[in-house]
């Protein structure tokens, strides 16, 4: 796997703030909100003998509160130095700590299902991320991005990131449905289910021996 330079991964201050979805109380936003993490939770229900799991990139830990009621014996990390103290904060029954992608902190084949929601597409090397999250996986992977095209479309719709063509601050990579799966399949494994709740990609996917 290529090395990795930590020294130049820390992310834009706007790719930082996560917390705006979960705080928008629209109706709008709410319901895409619970869609999402409805189609997390199907997948949840397609993946066999889980009896841990461990969430990569927390944020400020708004989605580890809600997967801590999907599944059993959840852990979560996160990059960002203030983003730890808050999914500390926000979720004091989880185990919370400080990892870089690239280092995971779990020894091989040791955690039975890892989510990576909504991270993908900020990495400077999203194949090396995949290859080190296949190191640590038992078996599953849980994965979301937002969906290419649409995105952007509807960010323009919105009014907003217009001088980007809608692309959000701190999106370095864009994917359609075809070209995630592809994308995991190549480095962690079988896609074995796909969610497309608008306007996002989220694929549950089975490590290849």
């Amino acid at each position: 796997m290529k090395k990795i330079d930590h020294s130049q991964l820390k992310a834009t201050p706007e790719a930082e703030d996560f917390a705006g979805k979960y705080e928008d109380t629209s109706a709008i936003s709410k319901y895409l909100v619970d869609s999402y993490f409805k189609a997390v939770q199907r997948l949840i229900a397609k993946a066999n003998n889980i009896t841990n799991a461990h969430e990569i990139g927390s944020g400020e830990g708004r989605s580890t509160m809600r997967l801590n009621k999907m599944v059993p014996n959840l852990t979560a990390s996160e990059y960002v130095d203030d983003l730890v103290t808050l999914a500390k904060k926000n979720n004091p029954e989880n185990t919370v700590f400080q990892e870089s992608v690239y280092n995971l902190e779990y020894g091989n084949d040791s955690v039975d299902l890892v989510f990576l929601l909504e991270v993908l597409e900020h990495l400077d090397y999203p194949e090396a991320a995949l290859e080190e999250i296949k190191r640590v996986s038992k078996k599953y992977l849980i994965l979301g991005v937002p969906r290419e095209p649409i995105w952007c479309f509807l960010n323009m719709c919105r009014l907003k990131y217009l001088k980007d063509f809608g692309n959000t601050p701190g999106h370095l990579n864009h994917w359609s449905k075809k070209g995630l799966i592809k994308q995991i399949e190549a480095k962690f494994g079988k896609v074995i289910a796909v969610e497309s709740p608008l306007p996002w990609t989220i694929v549950l996917a089975e490590k290849r021996a």
